[in-house]
């Protein structure tokens, strides 16, 4: 971690501990939650959790919330929902750079199969960030997918707490089926 990294990290969790009064006056029972949401939301302002399902963006906050307080340990957003038209212009791109359907789908699914086009992926940051969650993600349902993408995240309430089995990467062909 840099000075740089370090010196934010501390700002936002001093920051989070100022606003513990307020959060508890505007929300009694969730001031731990709320103020965490604000400072992390100043912490990463271009976040963007709209178009999140409701279950997906609740176990995101819940998650990061107890990262924060328990751990210490941020986690932002940088990638939440996308929409076809965007997921598809991404998938496009791909295909373009690596010069066939196959090689983009290592990197970039197309739309129609695309859990951010779902609402229930999430690419987070910072790396430390996606370890704790990658640790304790399943208490909230959530789990990395694919072994290429550290940063990727998926809301699987399916799951049970069970991680599902890690695929190489997106498109990759498992028993039966491809993602």
């Amino acid at each position: 971690m840099t000075t740089r990294d370090l010196l934010l990290q501390t700002t936002t969790q001093l920051l989070a501990v100022l606003l513990l009064p307020v959060a508890y006056a505007h929300s009694p029972g969730r001031g731990r939650h709320l103020a965490c949401q604000w400072a992390l939301g100043l912490r990463f302002p271009a976040e963007d959790l709209t178009g999140l399902t409701g279950p997906a963006r609740a176990a995101f906050a819940a998650a990061r919330t107890e990262a924060f307080w328990r751990d210490g340990q941020l986690i932002g957003l940088t990638s939440g929902h996308r929409d076809a038209a965007e997921q598809h212009r991404l998938f496009s791109e791909q295909v373009r750079r690596s010069g066939s359907v196959q090689a983009a789908r290592r990197q970039v699914l197309p739309a129609e199969e695309s859990s951010h086009v779902m609402g229930t992926a999430m690419d987070v940051r910072p790396a430390e960030g996606a370890r704790w969650l990658e640790a304790n993600g399943w208490r909230h349902d959530l789990y990395r997918i694919y072994d290429n993408e550290w940063w990727h995240f998926e809301h699987r309430p399916e799951a049970g707490g069970r991680a599902p089995a890690r695929l190489p990467h997106p498109g990759a062909v498992t028993v039966g089926h491809s993602v």
